[in-house]
């Protein structure tokens, strides 16, 4: 989801996300700690799309385009293997990458108006956020401590509509991808 501030969050905010459970072992107390996502009821994830469109927008058309668009694409694994880095930022790199960005691109163009972290980004780079804010000498000392728990795989069948609710982030639906 977004890599900003909690207070950032609005209710009424959508986003779409990959649930990377196998991930939590590993990720769940620094993300606890220094992803604010994860302070407002994020499991571990790679986005799809944030922000989507507003909660007030989300219908059955809405929801039944995506249930046909996501069921359309492939269930695949990935790999987590190493971290990468934004400023301030320390993330797992999923790889491949390809599948993510494809369903990015898939949804960003069926709805325009809702371009992926709202057009601040020539390019989306797919990443599971472990920290925001932080300097290097933090991020050098989480990642030291990850690098000991890589790689893992995980399964990606699904994609979760989460939603904010003005205090935390509930997921609101799951779209399954074809087996």
């Amino acid at each position: 989801m977004a890599d900003d501030s909690t207070s950032r969050f609005q209710a009424g905010q959508t986003g779409l996300i990959i649930r990377i459970p196998d991930a939590e072992p590993a990720v769940r107390a620094w993300r606890g700690r220094f992803d604010p996502s994860a302070r407002a009821g994020v499991p571990a994830h790679v986005t799809v799309l944030f922000p989507f469109l507003d909660e007030s927008r989300i219908d059955s058309c809405v929801c039944s385009a995506l249930t046909d668009a996501l069921g359309k694409h492939r269930a695949f694994d990935l790999q987590f293997e190493s971290c990468g880095r934004f400023p301030e930022v320390l993330y797992l790199a999923p790889v491949p990458d390809t599948q993510l960005r494809r369903l990015t691109e898939m949804v960003a163009d069926r709805w325009p108006e809702a371009p992926p972290y709202g057009g601040k980004f020539t390019e989306v780079v797919p990443h599971l956020t472990i920290a925001d804010g932080q300097d290097d000498a933090v991020l050098d000392e989480i990642e030291a401590d990850l690098l000991s728990k890589l790689p893992f795989t995980s399964r990606v069948s699904s994609v979760d509509l989460m939603a904010h609710d003005g205090a935390k982030w509930q997921r609101r639906a799951s779209f399954a991808l074809r087996e």
